[in-house]
């Protein structure tokens, strides 16, 4: 008798006390969610439309092979594509290297409890959501024309990305660190492995598809990027390839801003292409860090 009477209180006191104007609320909130989430694909999905039927006429190989011309006919963007490499590559690969030792560093060898990690910490986060304008503006004015006095170079424009997208980096090291179990070291050093050791041999394998993966997106935050290289002197019509560190350099957002800005509509259609070519590779580069983290995804 006992169990239907516990039975029966279970039963009422798992029935629904929500109010209606609450459910209401919600109702209300759950469909301006998914109003204003199909209006932000609608309005993607037509610019995306008119950027390709404004720019699918110069989707040629001239566009990739020829120089920025004053003739819309002539114009390409192969000065850009390889300024782009230059300062891209030079900045994920500096950025790579320093994220990774910071990392092991935060999470393996410091003191987790300690004022200083937590400052190191609280000052990295920061840094990953200050706006990448104020990096080039500490860019103009300690690297360009400071003390370092590099000028409007593509080594400079690296060091300011590297700046831009070295805290992204470390936070994402960091998590992918986290990731591996403790178990894992654990069993290293049961087995005699050092602590060196147990990180190359152990730690470092099992993390590096997070660790691809974080540095792959900041690598792409990084080519899609042009407020900072405003700042440092990109030029916009450059009719050579980089060849150096020291040497000239324009980006493709900038000469995407340059043709955009023509009155000529001949040089706006070279511009949508550009957007096209900047689209195709930001969303390889997304699609890499994709496949990286679902093919070397480990359950433990």
């Amino acid at each position: 008798m006992s169990t239907v009477v516990n039975t029966k209180v279970m039963q009422a006191d798992l029935r629904d006390t929500t109010s209606t104007s609450r459910k209401n609320w919600d109702k209300a909130f759950l469909g301006g969610l998914w109003l204003f989430t199909l209006l932000a694909i609608v309005t993607l999905v037509v610019l995306i439309g008119t950027t390709l039927l404004k720019g699918y006429t110069r989707l040629n190989p001239s566009l990739v092979v020829n120089f920025p011309s004053p003739f819309p006919e002539d114009a390409g963007i192969q000065a850009a594509i390889f300024g782009s490499i230059w300062v891209v590559v030079t900045s994920g690969l500096v950025s790579l290297f320093i994220a990774l030792g910071t990392a092991i560093y935060l999470e393996e060898f410091a003191d987790q409890k300690s004022r200083l990690n937590n400052l190191i910490t609280i000052n990295i986060q920061t840094l990953a959501g200050v706006p990448s304008i104020v990096f080039g503006i500490l860019g103009l004015a300690f690297i360009a024309r400071g003390w370092l006095g590099w000028g409007f170079t593509v080594g400079t424009a690296s060091a300011v990305l590297t700046m831009m997208i070295l805290p992204v980096m470390i936070v994402s090291a960091r998590e992918a660190l986290k990731a591996v179990p403790s178990s894992l070291r654990e069993g290293a050093f049961a087995l005699g492995a050092t602590r060196w050791q147990t990180i190359v041999k152990q730690v470092l394998p099992s993390a590096i598809p997070g660790i691809a993966t974080g540095s792959i997106l900041g690598v792409s935050r990084a080519l899609g990027e042009s407020a900072p290289l405003i700042l440092l002197g990109a030029l916009a019509y450059v009719s050579s390839n980089p060849s150096g560190l020291s040497s000239d350099y324009t980006v493709l957002p900038l000469v995407i801003l340059k043709y955009t800005q023509e009155a000529q509509e001949e040089f706006q259609a070279v511009g949508a292409a550009a957007i096209i070519v900047l689209l195709v590779l930001l969303i390889s580069l997304n699609m890499i860090a994709i496949v990286i983290r679902d093919k070397s995804r480990k359950s433990w």
